[in-house]
């Protein structure tokens, strides 16, 4: 499916007024700031069904951290595509990347916590075609990530596409 035969939603007056919240510069900072700090122990306690996000589908990422190696968890509005988890490396539309970003790209193995999504996953990068495609099923979701583009001094955003890890199969007899 190209990006030409992703069909637009119809975004209800809700939506589209959280939309234009979350695509100010104060929404962006209190979606950055503020929901990324409560959000974490939300979604863990909730098994990703509760976020201060609202109207939009919100995991929590845990990631390994590329210099520190530490373990780090991070809120992010997502789409899907299939079993597919899509994310948008936007920052809020920052000239740079966000660390989960660089994260991902050193350590592409993760894991989710969101509604009827929660497992293990790995990521990579899209380009070309795939991100277009990737990227009009994003919007889909939230309109502001085209906003976002615009403030970003150039930088093009990443898209990452996570993919299901399979489960190992039980050892034979057991």
């Amino acid at each position: 499916m190209s990006t030409a035969e992703v069909p637009r939603r119809e975004r209800s007056a809700a939506e589209r007024a959280v939309e234009r919240v979350a695509a100010s510069r104060a929404g962006g900072w209190y979606f950055i700031h503020v929901t990324s700090r409560v959000d974490p122990w939300l979604l863990r306690r909730s098994g990703g069904r509760v976020s201060m996000i609202p109207g939009r589908p919100v995991l929590l990422l845990e990631h390994t951290g590329a210099k520190s190696g530490q373990r780090r968890e991070t809120p992010l509005v997502y789409a899907h595509d299939g079993d597919a988890i899509l994310l948008i490396a936007s920052m809020g539309g920052s000239p740079r990347n966000p660390a989960w970003y660089h994260n991902l790209k050193a350590n592409p193995e993760c894991a989710v916590i969101a509604k009827g999504r929660s497992g293990r996953y790995r990521a990579r990068v899209l380009e070309g075609a795939e991100r277009e495609r990737a990227w009009a099923i994003a919007t889909n979701v939230y309109a502001g990530y085209d906003t976002y583009q615009q403030r970003t001094e150039g930088r093009v955003i990443p898209v990452l596409r996570l993919e299901p890890i399979a489960a190992a199969p039980a050892p034979a007899g057991h």
